[in-house]
Parts: C-alpha cells; structure tokens; sequence
C-alpha cells in the first residue's frame, strides 16, 4: 500500500470529533463525508474517531460507519478497538477528589444539576433531578446524589438554573482547576473529568499504538474540549458552526458539520 505522502495526501492520521462535527444534526455520516473518508484512507490515511462521548454512546455509531480502529472515547479517557470491541485503556475520576471539587464549586455558584458516566464497556450514564440531557441518548435516572459514588465513573456532568455555560466552566476552574479538569464539551455540556486528562493525551496514546505522531495529523473539531487536540496536532479544522474558542486557535475554518466541512478540506487535500 502507497504511504499517504507518496499518494500525495499530506496527513498520515485524521483525527476527528463526532458530536457538531463527523456526525449530522441527526447523528447520521453523509455519503459525501463517508467517501471522502474512504478516498484519503485508500491514499495511505488512518481515521480516528476522538469524541467526548464514553464508550457506550459512541458504539453504535461506530458500528454504522463500519469502523474497525482504534477510538478515543470519554474525552480522552478511554482508547476503545472498535474492531473488537473492547477497551484498551481506561482512566477513570478520583471519586474522593470528584467530591471535594463539586463541593467547591457549589461553594461557588450555588446548587447544580448533575449526572456522571460510569466507566467501562457497559457503563451507564446516570442522571439526577434537573439536569436535562441532550438529545436521545440512554440514561439512567437517580434521586439519591450518594448513587453517584457507588461505582467507577469517567466523568461527572455539571448544569446549572442560571449560569451560561462558559460561565460555569470557568468558574468550575477557578474553584477547583487543582482537584478536577473542565471540558466544555456541547451546548449544555460541562464536564469535570481526571486531572490532567484531555482528547490530546488519549489521541496521543492512540496515535502511538499506530505508529503515528503528532506531525502526522490533521484534527477536525468543534468545542472548547477540542482545543488541546488542536494543540497537539499538526493541523487543526474548526466547523462553521464551533465554538469561538475554538476558531481562534484553528489553521483553518471549513464549513459546518450539515454542509460536509470535513469532506471540503480532505476533497481539497486530496487533489
């Protein structure tokens, strides 16, 4: 098989998001993008998938696009082989530290709405009173805030009856940046994960699992979460439609995820 660089694509590893970037408002992949993918992966490319969404919720996605690598899942928590379906590495939230950061932060700003992901292949997204999930995804509705701590999570979900979610991002890093990380990851996603974590240094383990690196890749992205992946990618592409945060760090702004923008760039690169 001709090498990417021989074939004239010029990145060995395309890195995408799904949620507002691979997938349609619907959830769906349009045949353009599918081809598109199809084309640079014939040109010598590997597609990985880099998503906030835990393992779970990223499996039947996966498994529409018939896709067969290696994907970082949780925000870089979790490098699941969608081929065997099965988890290669997972990190999972110090509960104790968890605790503490949640503490302070209602410290903060007042009562939130929460839910947490817990880890592994089957882990079930539980939800508490008030928080409102986005789209249709499967969760598991709690009432007792003790449930949360019963088993191990990936990560705790954050919402609050006033604050924007810029706003409750930053205040969530100012009181407590030293126990937790904060993603903002999509409209109403606030996320508290393991410190130190981020979809870099998930895709950065996967990226070497296949003998790829950082020079290698293009990334395609949409959130604030998006931001480190960008930063350690040799070329980062921001949607029509991202988050500002993002389009300020971006080498360059295609089109929206409804209107194919990861099929423009690589139709472009590929010639």
């Amino acid at each position: 098989m001709s090498t990417s660089a021989e074939s004239g694509f010029p990145y060995r590893l395309i890195a995408t998001d799904l949620d507002g970037t691979l997938l349609r408002s619907d959830e769906s992949v349009s045949q353009r993008t599918r081809d598109a993918l199809a084309a640079a992966t014939a040109a010598g490319a590997a597609h990985i998938v880099v998503t906030g969404r835990a393992a779970p919720w990223t499996r039947h996605i996966l498994d529409d696009l018939g896709y067969n690598g290696l994907a970082v899942c949780a925000q870089g928590a979790q490098v699941y082989d969608a081929g065997e379906h099965r988890l290669l590495t997972s990190v999972t939230l110090d509960r104790q530290l968890a605790g503490v950061a949640l503490a302070k932060i209602e410290a903060e700003v007042g009562p939130l709405y929460l839910a947490a992901s817990r880890d592994g292949l089957e882990g079930e997204v539980l939800v508490g009173p008030g928080y409102a999930v986005t789209g249709k995804l499967p969760s598991t509705p709690f009432t007792d805030a003790s449930d949360l701590w019963t088993a191990p999570l990936n990560k705790i979900y954050i919402q609050h009856p006033t604050l924007t979610d810029d706003e409750l991002a930053e205040a969530s890093r100012q009181a407590a940046g030293g126990f937790v990380g904060v993603a903002m990851a999509g409209a109403g996603i606030v996320e508290l994960l393991p410190l130190g974590l981020s979809k870099a240094t998930g895709l950065s383990l996967a990226a070497r699992r296949l003998g790829m690196k950082a020079a290698d890749t293009i990334a395609f992205g949409d959130m604030p979460n998006d931001v480190p992946m960008f930063a350690w990618s040799s070329y980062g592409v921001a949607m029509a439609n991202a988050h500002e945060e993002l389009k300020t760090v971006a080498n360059e702004v295609t089109t929206s995820n409804e209107e194919d923008g990861i099929a423009v760039v690589l139709e472009r690169l590929l010639g």
